[in-house]
């Protein structure tokens, strides 16, 4: 019997593009996104990082020493999202140093006054309905569970809306020289990080890419049957772009992509992606992504195009 694919309805919006380019997006295109967005079911936008080291999608007064900030990106999204009808999830600061330093206390402290920050200028918005915590990691380590619990809690003391994390597989994919997990050592990792978090955070959506695709049914089993233990939902976050080429980073290959789809449907109660707007969004700068837009609006029958 054939497994059908999850469809996507969330996606994560890149706009500090940390290792993807700019697609130098105004108001007009960004519209014309969010209505493409209602149009295919995408229901949830989320943003991955409103802030990264010293960049920022707003004129933050919290964050140190920001490059100058020309545009209030937060306020076009959350803007859009109330009139498309897309939740918005607000991602969190990133300093890039502080929390790779072990200093995990300074990240705490910056992103305590970011969420006040955010809640004043956003918290308004009907399409507010989510938090994002954007320090991703693989396994226990780097202090997550202490930044998880008091950013988690932090943000729900501010603004009661679900607590979303996309961490990664510590996968041969992504690491090598021994540093790489086995699937049953990112189990117990998981098991550790989900038993020390409760009620930090609500939603998890690991990302997909990082373990070989033959390995992908297993660990999306496992990280559900963690889920269910500990009471976090379970989404996916199948990524649209392609880790296999040698260059960074080409939209995925159709075929890859319906499997993780399949995958997904398994295990997760939602499919969201990073990232929608650079590698399937046939208004993206790769032509390929175009294309990747056709063979997936046919899989599911949509008539947008």
């Amino acid at each position: 019997m054939a497994v059908q694919a999850l469809p996507i309805s969330g996606t994560f919006l890149d706009e500090i593009t940390h290792d993807i380019p700019s697609q130098n997006w105004g108001e007009a295109e960004w519209r014309r996104e969010f209505s493409l967005f209602q149009k295919i079911g995408i229901d949830t936008a989320i943003i991955i990082r409103a802030g990264y080291k010293n960049r920022c999608i707003f004129p933050s007064k919290s964050v140190p020493g920001l490059l100058p900030v020309y545009e209030d990106l937060g306020e076009l999204f959350f803007s859009l999202g109330d009139e498309y009808g897309i939740r918005i999830f607000f991602g969190l600061y990133d300093s890039g140093f502080h929390w790779h330093r072990r200093s995990w206390w300074k990240e705490v402290d910056l992103n305590r006054a970011f969420i006040d920050e955010a809640v004043e200028r956003y918290g308004h918005h009907e399409s507010f309905r989510g938090w994002y915590l954007c320090h991703e990691t693989g396994r226990n380590d780097a202090h997550i569970i202490e930044l998880f619990n008091h950013l988690g809690r932090h943000c729900k003391d501010r603004k009661d809306v679900p607590v979303l994390i996309s961490p990664y597989p510590q996968g041969a994919k992504l690491f090598s020289s021994g540093s790489e997990l086995s699937l049953d050592e990112s189990f117990d990792h998981w098991d550790r990080i989900f038993a020390s978090t409760r009620g930090a955070f609500d939603i998890c959506a690991f990302q997909d890419g990082q373990v070989h695709y033959e390995e992908l049914p297993r660990f999306a089993s496992g990280i559900r049957e963690l889920g269910d233990r500990y009471g976090v939902t379970i989404w996916s976050n199948v990524e649209t772009f392609d880790r296999d080429m040698p260059i960074k980073f080409p939209p995925a290959d159709w075929r890859l992509l319906r499997f993780k789809l399949e995958t997904a449907a398994q295990s997760s109660e939602k499919a969201i992606t990073f990232e929608f707007s650079h590698f399937l969004s046939p208004n993206s700068c790769y032509p390929a992504a175009q294309n990747l837009f056709r063979r997936y609006c046919e899989h599911f029958g949509l008539e947008v195009l």
